[in-house]
């Protein structure tokens, strides 16, 4: 009987601290901007990026340690429901994923943005291309691109190996230099799709009292691939 595949367990609290960086000059510049955003809100921020190069993980950030002040945010993206009404106790919103605006959300993100800065909260704002090549109205892409842009890269291997070795040991598993390439050189390197695995990989070696081995991971592939 085929093994009903293991839930993923919940995400690790996204901080700046726990950002990688790596060699990565463009994400360290994206990094220590939003930082200093957490104390002294600026002008709009627009991140963008392919798929796990840390764009959400940054505006989670961000969202954190602007709650962690006191203050309240705003939080849309394309699977928000509309209608978006800006709350005046928001010090920051936040639109991730905006390249998958459809066109009522693209009407609800100019009036937020419009209500956000007249009000004098912080826009971050994120996609997967820059904001000149946004599928979006005029209007809006405009808004988005007035302010700092970064553009974010996904770490190389090198420096995914070192955040995935230091996310296992901060649980506590043990991963070999030979599940390390396997997982490296087999999968893609953008650390959401590692983290995940991670995940699986000490659900399913917990279930099946083994430590993680190459052999244990080919098992679970072969168990759970499709899921994968």
């Amino acid at each position: 009987m085929r093994q009903i595949p293991l839930a993923i367990g919940p995400a690790p609290v996204a901080t700046f601290e726990s950002f990688v960086t790596g060699a990565l000059q463009g994400n360290a510049a994206a990094l220590a901007h939003l930082r200093s955003l957490a104390t002294q809100p600026g002008t709009p921020v627009y991140l963008w990026g392919a798929s796990g190069s840390g764009k959400t993980h940054l505006l989670r950030a961000l969202t954190g340690a602007a709650q962690a002040q006191g203050g309240r945010a705003g939080w849309f993206d394309a699977t928000t429901p509309v209608p978006w009404t800006f709350d005046p106790a928001w010090s920051l919103v936040v639109l991730d994923a905006c390249d998958a605006f459809d066109a009522a959300r693209q009407q609800a993100a100019f009036a937020l943005i419009v209500d956000a800065l007249s009000q004098g909260a912080q826009l971050a704002a994120a996609a997967s291309v820059p904001p000149v090549d946004l599928p979006l109205r005029d209007d809006l892409r405009t808004r988005l691109a007035w302010g700092h842009v970064f553009a974010l890269e996904a770490l190389g291997e090198a420096d995914a190996r070192a955040a995935l070795r230091r996310e296992a040991d901060r649980r506590g598993i043990f991963l070999s230099d030979e599940v390390m390439a396997y997982l490296l050189t087999r999968f893609s390197r953008d650390l959401k799709h590692l983290m995940a695995l991670l995940d699986r990989l000490d659900e399913f070696a917990l279930a099946e009292h083994r430590a993680i081995t190459v052999p244990l991971l080919r098992r679970m592939f072969e168990q759970q691939g499709a899921e994968l």
